[in-house]
């Protein structure tokens, strides 16, 4: 297998207009699940909500026409919420920026380096551990918006504990509508989600929550009260580097590539499956890197392969990168005719869809299923990965998580060899 060979070079063998018709409807299909989404997790990152869209553009756009996969969607994704919302409060768009632009260098040499392949290496209890610890710090930070809640100005937001005091102690400021607006919105997702599949209830609540809220004038915050809301084009920027700020955001930038890389190949191994296809991984590392540089230049954020959008991809018959370039040029439309009706948005409604997108992506059954069946020191390397993505960060997690995980494999494998010594 080569290290950089596009699935778009060799997968339109026994292409027909019927293939490209279907990958067309794939792609709008993805287009509409992923526009809330994009909107919805820029704001959980801490950015303006047209930045989801410039990323799930740019970053899709290039990443399916460089990518390993034939199928995999690629764009904002809520692992990278919190992360994101981190660098920006702490160092800013800029540092952000630069951020962005360094993690996908990173991902370019890990495909150059061949090292798509250790993804086998890291264990199911990790990704769990983890995926569950990130899904827990979405929904910590979605509480004010779902509640209504004011915090004083300046107050300290950033860490997943003063998420906590913060909500604790403003408690008494609580919206009561808003509340309504947000509760509503999660039972309709439920529901919707139960009986009508096709089109996503993600953007039911969008366009219920803001028609209501607009024609009742319910003193609910909306995506216009909190943002200035831009149909512009996003312009090509090249961010202020300073060997200070490089080294200050070089963490971040890793924290960022191990991410992607591990969330991208996940999503590729999942699609693989569903339509009976191999990926390579060092090309999916190598198009990941490419589409964050893309992202970060055209004002996007972090992106990788989000494996709901990339089974919705498959399900609706998407079949080449062609589905992936069509979704991410849908978005380009809406982002210059509808992006301006985005404004009128209650901000509980985006936080009733991200607390599902945290439920779906927790995998708690996985969790479960773990803490019942495995042996002890795999539910430590659980509970503790996920303990420390949750107090702390994913690096330290995903490293503490795999050196325990190694030692005890050496133990076990030492105990055995004496035990087979003794006899």
């Amino acid at each position: 297998m080569k290290t950089f060979e596009p699935k778009i070079f060799t997968c339109f063998k026994g292409y027909t207009k019927k293939s490209f018709l279907s990958d067309v409807v794939s792609g709008i299909i993805v287009a509409i699940i992923a526009l809330p989404l994009s909107i919805a997790l820029a704001i959980a990152s801490g950015v303006s909500p047209e930045q989801g869209l410039y990323t799930a553009i740019f970053a899709g756009f290039v990443i399916a026409l460089f990518g390993g996969s034939r199928v995999n969607i690629s764009g904002p994704t809520a692992a990278f919420a919190t992360i994101v919302a981190g660098i920006v409060a702490t160092k800013g768009l800029n540092g952000l920026i630069v951020a962005t632009l360094l993690a996908g260098v990173i991902l370019i040499l890990m495909g150059v380096l061949r090292l798509g392949n250790l993804i086998k290496f890291i264990p199911k209890t990790i990704t769990v551990g983890f995926t569950a610890g990130i899904a827990i710090t979405i929904v910590v930070g979605q509480i004010k918006d779902f509640l209504g809640l004011s915090f004083p100005a300046g107050v300290e937001n950033i860490e997943t504990v003063d998420k906590i005091a913060n909500v604790i102690s403003n408690i008494s400021t609580i919206n009561w509508l808003a509340l309504l607006v947000g509760a509503l919105s999660v039972a309709i997702m439920i529901i919707w989600a139960r009986f009508f599949k096709k089109v996503p209830a993600s953007l039911i609540v969008v366009l219920l929550g803001s028609l209501v809220v607009a024609l009742t004038g319910m003193p609910v915050i909306t995506i216009g009260d909190a943002f200035e809301i831009s149909s512009s084009l996003p312009k090509f920027a090249f961010p202020e580097f300073s060997g200070e700020l490089i080294l200050s955001v070089l963490p971040d930038a890793f924290t960022i590539a191990i991410l992607a890389g591990i969330e991208s190949l996940l999503s590729c191994v999942v699609s693989d499956g569903m339509i009976e296809d191999t990926h390579n991984p060092n090309t999916e590392l190598i198009a990941q890197g490419l589409g964050n540089i893309c992202s970060g230049l055209f004002g996007g954020i972090p992106a990788t392969g989000a494996i709901a959008r990339t089974a919705a991809n498959v399900k609706n018959g998407g079949r080449t990168p062609v589905s992936g370039m069509v979704h991410a040029v849908v978005l380009f439309i809406v982002l210059v005719v509808l992006m301006p009706y985005a404004s009128l948005i209650p901000m509980p409604v985006i936080a009733s869809i991200l607390f599902i997108v945290a439920y779906n992506m927790s995998e708690w059954r996985h969790f479960v299923e773990i803490i019942k069946t495995k042996k002890v020191y795999d539910i430590i390397v659980l509970v503790l990965t996920f303990v420390l993505t949750v107090a702390f960060n994913l690096v330290i997690a995903i490293v503490v998580g795999l050196v325990l995980h190694y030692a005890f494999i050496l133990f076990e494998k030492l105990k055995s060899k004496k035990a087979k010594t003794q006899e």
